[in-house]
């Protein structure tokens, strides 16, 4: 059974940093690329970035170099480190594993299993 659990979030005012933290278990971690998602109320989920079984990562074009996605295999771990934070960067954020190895573009569609989220909140 695949389980994904999600922690590190909470509330931080502008400016800030927090470090989410992933941990994955019930696959072959390191087989498969991962994924950051979000989603603010009553706005539609956004992928926020991915990374390859290579390390190879990607980041959602709005948010301007401020996150850092990373991955430790023999952890079964998968960390999101956010920076300068700012209010927008409040919403729910998900983890989750792709079906591929590779992740060109963060589509929600590649990922089939999800974590239950963790909540993150900016202050102004």
């Amino acid at each position: 059974q695949v389980q994904v659990e999600e922690s590190g979030g909470g509330s931080v005012q502008t400016g800030g940093s927090l470090r989410l933290s992933c941990l994955v278990s019930g696959l072959p971690f390191s087989a498969h690329a991962l994924g950051w998602f979000r989603q603010a109320p009553g706005k539609e989920r956004e992928g926020v970035s991915c990374i390859n079984v290579d390390g190879k990562a990607f980041l959602g074009d709005s948010l301007e170099g401020r996150f850092t996605i990373s991955r430790d295999n023999a952890k079964n771990t998968l960390y999101l480190q956010m920076n300068s934070m700012k209010p927008e960067d409040t919403a729910m954020y998900y983890c989750a594993a792709s079906q591929y190895a590779y992740c060109g573009a963060i589509l929600a569609a590649d990922y089939n299993y999800w974590g239950r989220g963790t909540q993150v909140t900016v202050s102004s």
